[in-house]
C-alpha cells in the first residue's frame, strides 16, 4: 500500500527529532493516526503555539515566552558572574544542581566548521556584548567537553580574556565526550564548585 502525500510528511518531520530513525518515526505517525489522534491533535497544537510564543531572552538569549527571562530579572542572581552553555537543557542541569547563583549566556549551539557552524550561528556578538558590559567579572564557560565543546570554550576564552575579564572552565568532573544534559546533577554540582581557569 502506497503512503500518502501527508503521512510521509509526518513521518520525515518526525525523524527530524534526536534519536528518532525512519522506522521508529513511520511508527509513531502509524500511532498517532490510529491509535491516539487526540494525543497528535495535542502535539500539534502544543508545536503551533510554541513555535508562535517562545523566542529568545534579549540578555541570556535563553527561550522565553517574556522580553527577559524569568533568571535574567531576579535580583538575587550574581551579575558579576556570567555561565556561558550550549543549549538551554544544560542550562536547566546546572540550574538543578543548586550551586551556581549568577547568569547565564545560551549559545543555542557550538563551533563545527565541518557542519559549517561559525560564530555567528551561536551568537558570539551578543555574548561579548553581554560580557563586556561593565558589570560581569568572571566568564565560567560551561560548553560540553566534546571536541567541538572544547573548542567553543578556547575561542570565546581567548576572546574574552583578551578583553581583560577572568574566564574559567568547568573542572573535568564531567566525563570527556559527555554533554552536561546526560550528566548527573551530583557530578555537574562538584565540576561547578572545581572549575579553573581557562
Amino acid at each position: 500500500m502506497k503512503k500518502t502525500g501527508s503521512l510521509e510528511a509526518l513521518a520525515e518531520a518526525l525523524r527530524r527529532l534526536p534519536g528518532v530513525g525512519p522506522k521508529s518515526a513511520q511508527r509513531m505517525a502509524y500511532h498517532l493516526l490510529q491509535h491516539d489522534r487526540e494525543a497528535a491533535s495535542t502535539l500539534g497544537h502544543a508545536l503551533l503555539n510554541a513555535m508562535d510564543r517562545i523566542h529568545h531572552c534579549s540578555s541570556c538569549n535563553t527561550f522565553t515566552e517574556i522580553e527577559i527571562c524569568e533568571t535574567c530579572q531576579d535580583a538575587q542572581r550574581d551579575g558579576t558572574l556570567l555561565c556561558v552553555v550550549e543549549t538551554p537543557s544544560d542550562q536547566m542541569m546546572i540550574e538543578q544542581t543548586l550551586t551556581y547563583k549568577g547568569l547565564y549566556f545560551v549559545l543555542m549551539g557550538r563551533l563545527s566548521p565541518l557542519d559549517g557552524i561559525g560564530p555567528r550561528d551561536i551568537y558570539l556578538e551578543r555574548l561579548i556584548a553581554r560580557a563586556t558590559d561593565g558589570i560581569v567579572q568572571e566568564v565560567v564557560l560551561a560548553t560540553n567537553f566534546t571536541n567541538e565543546g572544547e573548542a567553543t570554550a578556547h575561542y570565546i576564552g581567548e576572546m574574552l580574556k583578551a578583553r581583560g575579564l577572568k574566564v574559567s572552565r568547568l573542572a573535568r568532573g564531567v566525563p570527556v565526550g559527555g554533554e552536561l544534559e546526560y550528566v548527573d546533577a551530583g557530578t555537574i554540582a562538584r565540576a561547578m564548585l572545581d572549575r579553573r581557569s581557562a
